[in-house]
This record gives C-alpha cells, sequence and structure tokens, in this order.
C-alpha cells in the first residue's frame, strides 16, 4: 500500500493512477451512494477538478486505489466556480443547502477544502482502517508541501467517531444536514497544530 498526490503537474509520471482515482470516485459516489454527478468513461469528474487542485489516493504498486481526497485551495476560480463549499453557501449548487457553515466560507491561501473523500467499499476494516490511515499522512504530507495550515470538509457527520484514531484535530464548522439520506456536517481539520 502507498500513497500518492497527484498534480496536473506530475500526472504523467504516475501512468494510469489519475484515471483509476476518477473510476473509484464514479463507483463509491455514483454506483454506491446513487449521486447525480457528470461522469464519462467509466469516470465521475466535475468542475472542481482543474489545475488548482490535487488529488490523493492510496493505492496498490498496481494501480489499484483503495482511498482518495481532492484538495482545493480555497482561492480557487474556475468561470462561476471557486470551491464547493463556498459556491454551495453562495447559491451556485442546488444539492447542498447554503446555510451548511456558521461563518462566511474562507478565501485565504493558507485553507484549502477537502472533497470528493472516499475509501474502496469492499476493503476488511483492519484494511480500511490502514488505508484511512495513509490517506490522513499523504494530507499531511501534502499539507507541509502546499504550506496548508487548515483544511475544511464537508464530512458524513460520523467524523468525531474516527478523527481520534487517525490523530486529526478538527471541530464543526456548521450544522448537521441531511443529503442524499446521509447526515453530514462541515468541519475544520487544523494542520497547523500538527506541523508544531
Amino acid at each position: 500500500m502507498q500513497a500518492t498526490t497527484l498534480s496536473f503537474e506530475n500526472f504523467h509520471e504516475h501512468g494510469v493512477l489519475f484515471a483509476n482515482v476518477l473510476r473509484a470516485r464514479r463507483e463509491a459516489f455514483i454506483v454506491r451512494n446513487q449521486w447525480d454527478l457528470p461522469e464519462t468513461m467509466g469516470m465521475e469528474y466535475d468542475q472542481y477538478d482543474t489545475p488548482q487542485s490535487r488529488w490523493l489516493a492510496v493505492h496498490s504498486a498496481a494501480g489499484e486505489v483503495l482511498a482518495g481526497v481532492r484538495l482545493t485551495p480555497t482561492t480557487a476560480r474556475c468561470g462561476l466556480y471557486s470551491y464547493m463549499i463556498r459556491d454551495a453557501q453562495l447559491g451556485l449548487l442546488d444539492s447542498i443547502p447554503n446555510d451548511l457553515l456558521y461563518e462566511r466560507a474562507p478565501v485565504d491561501a493558507d485553507v484549502w477544502e477537502v472533497t470528493r473523500g472516499f475509501v474502496a467499499k469492499d476493503l476488511s476494516s483492519s484494511v480500511r482502517f490502514k488505508a484511512r490511515m495513509h490517506l490522513v499522512l499523504q494530507m499531511f504530507h501534502t499539507c507541509k508541501q502546499e504550506n496548508i495550515q487548515h483544511l475544511i470538509a464537508l464530512l458524513p457527520s460520523n467524523w468525531h467517531r474516527w478523527a481520534g484514531r487517525c490523530n486529526l484535530h478538527m471541530r464543526p464548522a456548521g450544522r448537521d444536514m441531511v443529503m442524499g439520506g446521509t447526515e453530514y456536517q462541515a468541519v475544520w481539520i487544523d494542520f497547523a497544530a500538527m506541523m508544531e
């Protein structure tokens, strides 16, 4: 099991890994969760998959993706869009309530958004935990490399059950809400505290 941070700069160094991340996202979000998202060639994507983002993948040596997330700076811009949580707050996304945060969505070079986090379905609990830990360590490495102090994420509301086991400093950033039959909550992840 290994972890890689992908960007438009290094895709060419990793063969089909980026395509496999998008295939794994399709499996997690369109097939399993039955979300209505764009897809093509067996891959899920959206307007936030731009050169400004980074994609973290936990994978086998053969490129099978076990877990992943996307990181996007809160300073990102692409046409009408910035980043998912802010765009939801601004009323640009119908699928996410605009009152998801307690305060205004940040636009700050030190703050990035985490989206499209998943762990493959058919993993044993021990492999799932190992994949999640590899993902957290890769997030920490990427945060150091990109000078990210804080992350903001929209996660299933049970995040507090596993945050401590993954050594993540997390706190609520918004209310609990039900989307697609699942409870979600916006949360802050403080990587600055972990870097001290």
